[in-house]
């Protein structure tokens, strides 16, 4: 590891009662390093566990911001990205483990396409299936048929184009946007369209970011050069709060972004569905569970 100023690779964790999966994940870091030098920086938003100070002491060579109160992420990405001065910035989930590859072969990835404002690699889930990570902005009538029919009849044609269906993610292609939970940042691109947007202080965020980036001339790129496991919503939950919370960020995505001209119309209406689609999810949840 080397001192911020001198590093490759700066690697922000925002942590938030994430338990042992912190832990795991910078142990995999350790592992998985490669020919790169590093500066680690974890920044725990008030976890109520001690979870950051268990895996600080488990790996003294990252660094730790404690934030009194939970300033969710955006702000702290943003946080972390002013707290780091390496050319390259990846934010990575503490619920993630590295799969394959190492931090070196991801850097090495993002410096053979120096107009990719963000690379992600391909994403297994806990199990070792691929994650579909890497997907195309849907057209409004794919974003509704997927958000009604994506989580109880997953082969629906509407999801099936969201997802990129049919793309075995072996390979390395352009996309519109990859999840928020492994992203590998060229400093020049946030000096360019700058940082996170905090209105989206939590989901949606890798969305506004991808928009931003993509109008302003840079590509996304995934690799299937290095590959990593999520274990999704281990800070998060899946409680009625995340689900409402889930959906006004997708609104604010909508609105920022695909409501222009005529469509401001579709605002209300679109506030209406987004809402009801997090009801259904939070009712189908409950009954699920029981």
């Amino acid at each position: 590891m080397a001192r911020s100023s001198e590093a490759d690779l700066a690697v922000v964790i925002v942590n938030y009662n994430a338990g042992d999966y912190l832990e795991r994940c910078l142990a995999s870091i350790a592992a998985h390093r490669g020919d790169v030098t590093l500066d680690v920086l974890v920044i725990d938003n008030a976890s109520a566990d001690d979870s950051h100070t268990r895996a600080i002491a488990a790996h003294p060579w990252a660094r730790l911001i404690e934030n009194p109160e939970n300033v969710y992420l955006s702000p702290a990405w943003n946080q972390g990205i002013r707290e780091t001065s390496a050319p390259f910035v990846l934010l990575l989930n503490p619920d993630t483990e590295w799969w394959r590859g190492t931090l070196a072969d991801y850097l090495r990835a993002a410096l053979e396409h120096p107009r990719a404002g963000i690379v992600g690699p391909l994403v297994r889930n806990s199990d070792g299936t691929v994650y579909p990570s890497g997907r195309v902005f849907p057209s409004v009538t794919d974003a509704v048929g997927h958000a009604f029919l994506g989580s109880v009849r997953p082969g629906n044609l509407f999801t099936q184009r969201y997802h990129m269906e049919g793309w075995d993610r072996t390979t390395e292609r352009e996309v519109d946007w990859v999840s928020g939970c492994c992203m590998l940042f060229p400093r020049r691109a946030f000096d360019e369209v700058g940082t996170f947007d905090e209105a989206f202080p939590l989901y949606g965020e890798e969305l506004d970011m991808g928009a931003r980036l993509r109008a302003a001339g840079w590509s996304i790129l995934f690799t299937p050069e290095v590959e990593i496991l999520h274990e999704i919503g281990v800070s998060t939950g899946r409680s009625r709060r995340t689900l409402v919370t889930h959906s006004m960020s997708i609104y604010r995505y909508y609105r920022k972004h695909r409501a222009l001209g005529w469509r401001r119309v579709t605002l209300p209406l679109a506030w209406v569905v987004l809402r009801l689609r997090a009801e259904i999810e939070w009712t189908r949840g409950r009954f699920a569970g029981r």
